[in-house]
């Protein structure tokens, strides 16, 4: 298919990989000019309408799984071609290889290597069961490991879409033999605790170095899931902890009851091993890519890799009748699948007694006994016949009637996990939207929808609405846009509202800015409680500086560098300072001012005369003096018949020093 273009956007380069159902290739979206992984299905398949429905209907649930260890499901489509169908899922591209590339080079790996692969695929899977969605595939060859030691996985829903194309989950099952869960297995069902059993697998593997069930044929491994306990890996593989040992063990129990109930409650388990371990986790190595970055050229798909196929459901330990539908070619082989039917097992069980190791060999059987075991054979078919038209001509009529409907169970006062766990067994897909509520506990369903005791279709989704407790005040940043705010506030469930006088100045808040919320982020309230949003006046006053004393040019470089405009502001008296210095501002020092109003300061210089000391001096001399600083002057003798111009000054009214007023008048005193 190199160089086909599926619905003139998504062009076919190269094989990676080719398995029973589908084939996968490395391709280019080139409307966005990226790379990406196409896998193509089966012809078979493409040309079913059942299948296509559920297709696209798993497709867009995988779409919906955002999650760092999840392949995103960027497209699905059917692409209309002369020579038929092709239906494909555009995923995401992976360059690097799939954890069984790594197994078949490394075979069992390090405990912490082990440790590290399994934790993403687990939080994977965590994501996908809290969103109602089973991988029922969990496998090596749908683990993959890109660049950095990124480790996700893919297929999530194939298998179910696939399942819908001619079969049914009582009759014919899909997956890997080597992974599937007892009750995959007998009856078809797969529930969360089903993908815990497959990812116990997988740690056995990576443990171990190969799975727990080997056999020549599908049948052989299928039997030993549903009739044998998964033993634990250091049975093969000596120095692994017996922690590790029973983890693997419970995750792989026949029955589902006793395991974890769902990925999260692994994962959990999982980590607390760990730490008791002391086990840090390590960078998980990357595989040769199977396609080079030189396109053409590429290295081939492997053909060993088990692939996804369909088997018949062994019913060992379950009741009520199987209606098998026709069922689409499969191969087979030790590490795939092939159809298998029920009437093997009795022959199946058989076998496995006469390969046990232990004890005398069976003495072979006589012509009687043979042929009474032959007439019980033909009974048994018969009966199956039988059984199976009854069956299915009844179930078609219930289904057609009413069985494609179900009632809604009581939910509203479950817990989380206990409602969809009821979902699941209505056959329903639980669809999880919090909403916090002053008096439900934190997790319990308040309420569904469509509401308990309703009908619906199979399938169908039921919203649960579960209470997040108390809302919460939401974390707002400060400098956020008061419509970005209110609108936090009202999805927390909560009232906003503002107070002028909760507002404040920040130095770092633009003005009209959200500065805080009243209570602050975290605190716990009723349902529709008043959240006040504080804003931000902006920069807050600055006081104006004090530069009495400076020389102007100093005054007016201190006031520029706090943001202040200096203008000249006339002179003014100051017996502190001497002229030419700055005596005063105007506002005064210390007065803050709005930036918002006027930032102009007026500096005003000193005018004072200085007196200077005229004593000893003639009194013209002084006079003149004195004159020529700007002071007025009268001389004053004190013996009668005095007033010579060469009188000496003997006193004078302002002690030398004094810092006066221009025009001041100073009287000098002479004896003469």
């Amino acid at each position: 298919m190199s160089g086909t273009l599926l619905e003139r956007r998504y062009r076919i380069d190269t094989m990676i990989a080719r398995g029973g159902m589908s084939s996968v290739y490395l391709g280019l979206d080139t409307r966005l000019e990226r790379p990406v992984a196409i896998k193509v299905m089966d012809s078979r398949l493409s040309g079913d309408r059942s299948f296509l429905d559920r297709l696209e209907r798993e497709a867009r649930t995988a779409a919906r799984l955002h999650h760092p260890s999840i392949v995103g499901v960027y497209d699905q489509g059917v692409d209309h071609r002369e020579d038929g169908e092709l239906a494909y899922l555009v995923m995401e591209y992976i360059e690097g290889g799939t954890l069984r590339d790594v197994l078949h080079e490394r075979g069992e790996l390090p405990i912490p290597l082990a440790l590290s692969v399994l934790e993403p695929i687990l939080a994977a899977l965590a994501a996908a069961h809290e969103a109602a969605l089973v991988h029922r595939d969990i496998k090596p060859e749908n683990v993959l490991i890109g660049r950095g030691g990124t480790v996700k996985v893919g297929d999530f829903g194939l298998v179910k879409a696939i399942a819908g194309a001619g079969t049914t989950s009582d009759s014919v099952i899909l997956g890997t033999v080597a992974y599937l869960a007892p009750e995959q297995v007998a009856t078809g069902a797969a529930d969360a605790r089903s993908d815990v059993y497959s990812a116990g697998l997988v740690l056995f593997e990576m443990l171990a170095g190969t799975p727990p069930y080997t056999g020549d044929t599908a049948l052989s491994v299928a039997y030993r899931h549903v009739n044998n306990d998964v033993p634990a890996p250091s049975t093969l593989r000596q120095g692994v902890p017996a922690e590790l040992d029973e983890l693997v063990v419970r995750a792989t129990r026949r029955d589902p009851s006793v395991r974890p109930s769902d990925a999260t409650a692994f994962l959990n388990e999982l980590r607390r091993v760990r730490t008791s371990l002391g086990i840090h986790p390590v960078p998980v190595p990357v595989p040769p890519s199977k396609v080079s970055a030189k396109l053409p050229s590429y290295k081939p798909a492997r053909d060993d890799d088990p692939p996804t196929e369909q088997i018949t459901a062994i019913r060992d330990y379950t009741d009520g009748p199987t209606v098998q539908k026709p069922r689409l070619p499969v191969s087979s082989g030790p590490m795939g699948t092939r159809t298998m039917n029920r009437s093997d097992l009795p022959a199946m069980a058989q076998h496995q007694q006469a390969a046990a190791p232990e004890g005398e060999p069976a003495p072979p059987p006589s012509k009687r006994d043979q042929e009474r075991a032959r007439g019980r054979r033909l009974a048994l078919i018969w009966s199956l016949v039988i059984t199976l038209l009854v069956a299915g001509v009844g179930g078609t009529a219930w289904w057609l009637a009413s069985g494609r409907f179900t009632d809604v169970p009581p939910l509203a006062g479950q817990t989380l996990g206990k409602a969809q766990d009821r979902l699941r067994t209505a056959d329903l897909v639980a669809k999880v939207v919090h909403e916090p509520h002053d008096e439900v506990p934190i997790d319990e369903v308040i309420r569904s929808d469509p509401q308990s005791g309703s009908k619906v279709l199979r399938g169908n989704e039921v919203t649960l609405v579960v209470s997040a407790g108390l809302p919460e005040v939401p974390q707002v940043a400060a400098g956020a846009s008061i419509g970005d705010a209110e609108r936090a506030i009202r999805e927390a469930k909560l009232q906003p509202a503002q107070n002028a006088s909760a507002d404040d100045y920040s130095t770092e808040v633009p003005e009209g800015r959200v500065l805080k919320l009243v209570p602050g982020p975290g605190t716990k309230l009723k349902v529709g409680a008043a959240v006040t949003i504080a804003l931000s006046k902006g920069k807050p006053p600055v006081p104006v500086p004090a530069v009495a004393g400076m020389t102007k040019d100093a005054a007016y470089a201190e006031l520029r560098r706090l943001g202040f405009e200096p203008e000249d502001g006339g002179q003014d008296f100051s017996a502190d300072y001497e002229a030419g210095r700055v005596a005063k501002t105007d506002p005064p020092a210390g007065t803050k001012l709005d930036p918002k109003s006027t930032r102009r300061v007026k500096v005003m210089l000193s005018n004072a005369v200085t007196v200077p000391n005229v004593s000893s001096q003639k009194a013209s001399d002084a006079a003149k003096a004195l004159r020529e600083k700007g002071l007025d002057v009268e001389v004053r003798h004190v013996l009668p018949g005095g007033g010579r111009d060469d009188a000496t000054v003997v006193s004078q009214s302002a002690a030398p020093g004094t810092r006066v007023r221009p025009g001041t008048k100073i009287i000098l005193t002479c004896l003469f």
